[in-house]
């Protein structure tokens, strides 16, 4: 300091003049522009991002030993919290509970196998195509450059189920191929290869083109484009080489393992006739089938009400972009007054979190004061965004959150609005705001804008489902504005940016080098002292540098007068714009969009020159179910081609198309009668529905088809078809449908939540398509052949 002093700044009339002869050097703090508190105790919050493409575990690691190095070179006073807020935590516990579904399913996946079969070979034969199809589906997302995430593992847990199934199908045909071979006299039987060959054959063709139907059904979630792409891409390209690995395997290494593994005399001699299961299932199927063979008309016309009920079901059922997350953590915005000191920020701040903290959900709570204005969301000293983690105490998240609103409902001033960190993040990359739901309100006239907003805001407040409603804070900020005087500054032969560069350097300040101080460095600025800019007299009296040497005051160059100007101005597309936000509780966003579209419209008046638009989640659901619409079509237009390439009879495919609608019926019925939600992830269960219903019906009309070649007809026909059918077509519907439940019943576990919506319109749509196909299809295969009744 002492040699900045000592400078010399330039010799007049023989005298030096030094830079202690006009201005005072001193150490001093930069112009506090934001704070930071943890449990309501000053801190420093250091908030660190990763780079795209960067491993988010990998880097917490790194992250962790480095700040374990840095704590050996702090004084002891200082203390760093590391896990206050953690990403990882949130992936941590979500690949834990998905790997704990896989497990799961793959477990009632070897019950129902050994429960039908009994018999622990054809279990095990079965069973492979499972290690062997993730091991594969892990490889391949491997060299595409994805890593093993909540997607790619929901992926792999929807498929869980399906992968067994052509197997199951291969074994159970191989087996009772062996059986019917072993209960021939001697000299009739055919060796066991030729058996297993010829019952391996007999089925390959149909699940062949069931396993590539099952593809094209998920084949529309690869055009969602987006960030709900992003997402889903990872978990449909795992479901997807699974299943086509799955095919491999039962079409290779599973007719090899039987022929090694089932041609043991004993096991043949015990099960010869079928096991309980088999046996117990034919008998009570048989009765049923008769029954409604002898009425099929009937039966088809019962199952057309059905299909139309639950289509008028559907058009009742809400609709979302995505399903909550759960987090496990808040992010609650507090926006106060605009101009608030950051001393009564401050104070607000400190009120909200000792609030949180009374709370036994909540141990930890941190809170950032203002954001600098370089930052990507840089905001005033009026706003605070606080990090909240929390673990659930017998109640839901939903009413945790109206806790939290209604706790912090006394704090005055301040506009509160409750998300979690991910969901935050959507809602900010969608809308530009933190909330679900954008009503933007464009124009010129900010007062008008404001007003605008103001009443649509207190008009859509009593929406049912709405929080956080909450209008942009537009007031008038007292504000000193300086204007030049042309004609005075041309009079001394200044311009007017010779004068705003000196009233700049003046009074905001201006860098003009750097002090080091070993490895440290400091700015060194440049300014007027503060007693010189601290009030209105002193600002007119600063005197300002003419290009003839002399000096003068400001207020002889300028007008300099105390006004009153927007807080801040905000566009898009160049118009100026003001924005009501609102998140949506325990109600559908579409059906919350769709009110208040028609309140606004109704009761707030938009004057000529003014529009409204509306932004958020709801948006980006409008297009992405639009998208997959088209892209579903074309996808039943393709599974139509398939199961015509292998029937070469359009009757026939449509004959198995049947099973689309059968499929529909309970999708829709078990999402209206739980969620009654229909989100993204959702309407992709619905779409990957058809592949995994398409397959049953292929099985049993191929073996009619088979049989009708062998010279059977009429009821004999349809029953020996439909038992001969029966064990595989339950097996497969049990295996796949037992293995999501867990899935299904886990939605609110952090890692579910995009899957769970999928498993249950899947295990929905399973459960109707196997009971319906099972009677309705042989019904109306009867129907349009012709069949009369013996």
């Amino acid at each position: 300091m002492e040699q900045l002093e000592e400078a010399v700044l330039k010799r007049v009339g023989g005298q030096t003049i030094k830079v202690r002869d006009v201005a005072s050097v001193q150490i001093g703090a930069a112009d506090k522009i934001g704070d930071g508190s943890l449990n309501a105790s000053r801190a420093v919050i250091l908030t660190i991002s990763k780079q795209p493409d960067v491993n988010t575990l990998e880097l917490t690691g790194r992250l962790d030993k480095a700040i374990a190095d840095l704590h050996n070179t702090l004084p002891e006073s200082v203390e760093i919290k590391s896990h206050i807020f953690r990403q990882a935590n949130f992936i941590e516990a979500s690949i834990d509970n998905l790997n704990r579904t896989l497990l799961e399913g793959a477990f009632f996946v070897a019950i129902v196998l050994f429960i039908f079969l009994m018999s622990w070979r054809t279990t095990v034969i079965s069973l492979l195509a499972i290690p062997v199809s993730l091991l594969v589906s892990i490889i391949v997302l491997k060299l595409l450059g994805y890593t093993i995430n909540t997607m790619s593992l929901g992926g792999m847990a929807i498929a869980i189920g399906a992968l067994v199934d052509d197997a199951i199908i291969d074994v159970e045909n191989v087996f009772k191929r062996l059986r019917e071979n072993f209960r021939k006299p001697k000299e009739e039987r055919s060796s066991a290869i030729a058996v297993v060959k010829n019952a391996s054959v007999e089925i390959r063709s149909s699940i062949v083109i069931a396993t590539l139907i099952i593809i094209v059904s998920f084949a529309p979630l690869f055009f969602l484009s987006g960030m709900e792409g992003r997402l889903l891409r990872p978990l449909g390209i795992a479901f997807i080489t699974s299943v086509l690995t799955s095919l491999i395997v039962a079409v290779t290494l599973t007719p090899v393992l039987c022929s090694y593994l089932l041609k043991d005399k004993k096991v043949l001699s015990r099960q010869a006739t079928g096991t309980r299961v088999e046996k117990w299932l034919q008998r009570r199927y048989g009765y049923l089938l008769g029954k409604a063979l002898k009425v099929p008309k009937m039966v088809i016309r019962s199952t057309i009400v059905v299909f139309a009920v639950s289509l008028i079901l559907f058009t009742r059922l809400g609709r979302s972009f995505l399903p909550e997350f759960n987090e496990g953590s808040l992010v609650i915005s507090a926006v106060g007054v605009p101009g608030m000191s950051l001393e009564e920020s401050n104070k607000n701040g400190m009120l909200i979190e000792k609030l949180l903290l009374e709370m036994p959900e909540v141990r930890v709570v941190t809170r950032r004061t203002g954001r600098a204005e370089l930052d990507e969301h840089a905001q005033g000293v009026n706003a605070a965004e606080i990090d909240v983690p929390f673990v659930l105490q017998g109640k839901s998240r939903g009413q945790f959150f109206e806790e939290v609103r209604t706790k912090l409902s006394i704090v005055p001033g301040v506009n509160i609005t409750l998300g979690q960190p991910i969901a935050h993040r959507i809602d900010h990359m969608l809308s530009g705001t933190r909330a679900n739901v954008a009503v933007k309100v464009f124009g010129d006239d900010l007062q008008q804008l404001f007003e605008i907003g103001k009443s649509i805001e207190l008009n859509i407040k009593s929406v049912e489902g709405i929080a956080d409603v909450a209008v942009d804070r537009q007031i008038e900020v007292p504000q000193i504005r300086i204007s030049p005087r042309r004609q005075m500054l041309a009079a001394y032969g200044m311009t007017v940016g010779d004068l705003m560069e000196q009233v700049d350097v003046a009074f905001a300040g201006e860098k003009v080098g750097e002090i080091y101080e070993g490895q440290q460095y400091f700015d060194l600025l440049v300014r007027f002292q503060k007693k010189s800019r601290d009030s209105m007299k002193s600002i007119k009296a600063a005197l300002i540098s003419l290009p003839d040497g002399g000096q003068t005051t400001l207020d002889q160059l300028a007008d300099v007068t105390s006004v009153s100007s927007p807080n801040v101005i905000n566009r898009e597309n160049v118009r100026r714009k003001i924005v009501v936000a609102a998140n949506v509780q325990g109600r559908d966003l579409r059906g919350v969009v769709h009110e208040i579209q028609e309140i606004v419209g109704n009761r707030v008046h938009v004057p000529e020159g003014y529009r409204i638009a509306y932004g958020g989640q709801f948006e980006s659901e409008a297009k992405a179910s639009q998208l997959l619409l088209i892209t579903a079509i074309m996808a039943v237009l393709v599974i139509f081609l398939l199961l015509y390439a292998e029937f070469r009879d359009v009757l026939l495919s449509f004959v198995v198309l049947i099973n689309l609608p059968l499929a529909l019926i309970g999708g829709i019925l078990i999402v209206y009668f739980t969620s009654g939600i229909i989100s993204i992830a959702a309407t992709i269960g619905f779409i990957s529905l058809f592949g995994i219903a398409t397959r049953n019906g292929i099985l049993l009309v191929s073996r009619y088809e088979d049989l009708r070649k062998e010279g059977l007809s009429g009821l004999e026909l349809l029953k020996t078809g439909a038992l001969d059918r029966l064990n595989p077509i339950m097996m497969t519907a049990f295996t796949t449908g037992l293995a999501l439940i867990p899935l299904a019943l886990k939605g609110g576990e952090a890692g579910n939540e995009i899957q769970s919506p999928m498993a249950v319109v899947i295990l929905g749509g399973l459960l109707s398509a196997t009971l319906l196909n099972l009677i309705v299809i042989p019904c109306i295969y009867k129907f349009v052949y012709g069949f009369q009744s013996r």
